[in-house]
């Protein structure tokens, strides 16, 4: 009688190990846990936030340059055949919008440039004083220490002289970041200007990035440190 019984008591457990390893219906072996435990909850995965704020833009933000000082200036290059659209169409990249924006908690503000077409070429630097294109005038800008924004090749008017970009008041009045002014637009060159107020005795970090808002345009973002 015993020797009938514990066969068949070991053949249960034998199933019963089966049954508690056998793997689930994606062919992975389910999770185990000890008695006595609580299994713990996956922690789902965490994407780090884009810089955004003044700019409708995607993920595909990515820095270019920094940050550092751009002293030699910063440039980044992008080649363009002109014209960008068959005639009548624009012959190169064209200045849509420029927009401004203050980030407290990440230690910047920032000043963005939209393009329709390609992302031109740019430079951006450190200059005693910023100067038009062409004439060499002086540009009036706040502040005491001056980042010259250069693009090539790139305007910022139509075929009959019109002004292309939607553009934000001259004064910013961010810690450091406290205006901007165009400084030419020029046989496809493009310049503006930004005033700083840099701390005593220094020059403040730059960096540089580009995205592309749901439309396709083109935007190229400048971040000034805030302190």
């Amino acid at each position: 009688m015993t020797s009938r019984r514990v066969p068949l008591l070991a053949g249960l457990v034998v199933l019963l190990a089966a049954a508690c390893t056998a793997p689930g219906p994606d062919g992975a072996a389910p999770t185990t846990t000890a008695p006595g435990t609580t299994a713990a909850t996956p922690t789902p995965a965490v994407t780090p936030p884009v810089p955004t704020g003044d700019v409708a833009t995607t993920a595909s933000w990515r820095p270019t340059w920094g940050w550092a000082v751009p002293d030699p200036a910063a440039r980044v290059d992008h080649p363009v055949r002109a014209p960008v659209t068959p005639p009548p169409g624009e012959p190169v990249p064209v200045l849509v919008a420029v927009r401004v924006g203050d980030h407290p908690a990440d230690g910047f503000s920032r000043i963005t440039f939209a393009f329709r077409g390609p992302t031109p070429s740019y430079r951006v630097g450190y200059v005693p004083s910023v100067v038009t294109e062409g004439r060499g005038a002086p540009v009036d800008l706040p502040g005491e220490a001056y980042l010259s924004v250069r693009f090539e090749p790139a305007q910022a008017h139509d075929a009959r002289g019109g002004g292309t970009a939607d553009l934000p008041p001259a004064v910013i009045g961010y810690p450091t970041l406290l205006g901007w002014a165009a400084a030419g637009d020029h046989e496809g060159h493009l310049s503006f200007g930004l005033g700083l107020r840099p701390p005593a005795g220094r020059r403040l970090p730059v960096r540089l990035g580009e995205s592309t808002r749901a439309d396709g345009t083109h935007v190229v973002s400048v971040d000034v440190r805030r302190s």
